[in-house]
């Protein structure tokens, strides 16, 4: 099964001028959080260095890790738990893109 994409960030210097952008342009409707709800998808606004994060599901991050790593990627944080929230780890592709995993269970998965 492939792992869909379950969540993104976007971040940049001026969180309120990027909710006022992806609410004019695409009618994303964005609480005062900074969380995104789309027709497909749920995401984030955050504060940080303009950059843009999809987050893959997978049903194991640890061996979706140690995969990434034999196949030329690297590790830029490993699995955390955040309680009640999300499990996360962060990779770079072979090219240097950041990507976010979520531990995601097959059961959940969107076919």
């Amino acid at each position: 099964m492939s792992a869909p994409i379950v969540f993104f960030d976007i971040a940049g210097p001026d969180t309120a001028k990027l909710r006022n952008f992806y609410g004019e342009n695409f009618g994303w409707s964005i609480d005062a959080t900074n969380g995104i709800t789309t027709s497909a998808l749920k995401g984030t606004l955050r504060q940080d260095p303009a950059e843009t994060l999809i987050y893959l599901g997978v049903p194991d991050i640890d061996a979706a890790l140690k995969k990434i790593v034999v196949t030329g990627g690297s590790v830029e944080m490993q699995r955390t738990v955040v309680p009640d929230v999300v499990t996360l780890a962060l990779f770079k592709d072979p090219a240097g893109n950041r990507i976010g995993l979520v531990e995601f269970p097959p059961e959940t998965a969107v076919t």
